[in-house]
């Protein structure tokens, strides 16, 4: 049965209330929890810039070669960093983060932009002197160590992570699953809704009639409200009394008027 957009439309209209019902607890419910039962997160990055080295290079500035040559080097720190070379001696050094090499390999992540000498290491947390702690260590260790392990001396801290009075948390982002949970109930509602329509097949108008069977429709009963129903009953009763009473008023006068 193929339907055009006003089938559609009316589909919708017709179970609007259980598309609501859906996505307002579904919208509610994602607020709730992204206020409630998810814990924050919150997030400490440092900067760390790849440059040559004019001890190396035997040079007092910076040319083109030499930036091309770093270029290719930040892939290789990038693999390096993640390491147990790297994460054991920051495991190693620091326990009181009371966490592993391949812990910490999986906590810290690793941001380049294309043909830029700067990396940016940053930790994701749920407490935020944790994480500006594990970051700066992991900088600074990869900086001492990256001469034994590459004869280069070419790695400089830019920007530490520092201590925030009131930060903020990069996660929960409330708006955002708000959003999302707005969106995804919302086509799951459409989607319910149209197979709830696709599932039934009973007919319940003149034109689902001629449209499935063919054949015209010679009569229709309709149906009569509950309230009527019940109105038409209490009047009879109340109808027989008057009778009954008027009858009694008919009978003493008539009494009456023999004595």
């Amino acid at each position: 049965m193929e339907l055009d957009l006003r089938d559609y439309l009316r589909i919708l209209r017709k179970r609007w209330l259980l598309i609501s019902v859906i996505v307002c607890f579904a919208t509610i419910a994602a607020g709730l929890l992204s206020v409630f039962v998810m814990k924050p997160v919150y997030e400490a990055s440092t900067k760390i810039i790849v440059n040559g080295s004019s001890e190396q290079l035997g040079l007092t500035r910076l040319d083109l070669n030499s930036v091309n040559l770093d270029l290719r080097l930040i892939e290789t720190y990038k693999e390096i960093i993640k390491t147990g070379a790297i994460m054991g001696k920051v495991a190693e050094e620091h326990p009181e983060f009371e966490l592993s090499a391949n812990q910490l390999i999986h906590l810290v992540q690793i941001r380049t932009v294309n043909n830029s000498q700067v990396m940016t290491l940053s930790v994701k947390h749920r407490d935020h002197r944790a994480a500006v702690d594990i970051v700066n260590a992991v900088s600074e260790t990869f900086q001492r160590e990256i001469p034994k392990i590459m004869t280069v001396d070419n790695v400089s801290i830019l920007d530490r992570a520092e201590y925030m009075a009131n930060p903020k948390p990069v996660s929960p982002n409330i708006p955002l699953n708000v959003a999302i949970g707005f969106i995804v109930s919302l086509l799951f509602a459409v989607g319910l809704v149209f197979l709830l329509e696709y599932l039934d097949d009973t007919l319940k108008t003149e034109q689902d009639v001629k449209q499935v069977l063919g054949l015209p429709v010679l009569a229709e009963i309709t149906k009569i409200p509950e309230e009527q129903l019940i109105v038409k009953t209490e009047v009879q009763p109340l109808k027989k009394a008057e009778r009954a009473r008027n009858s009694v008023s008919i009978s003493d006068k008539a009494a009456n008027h023999r004595y």
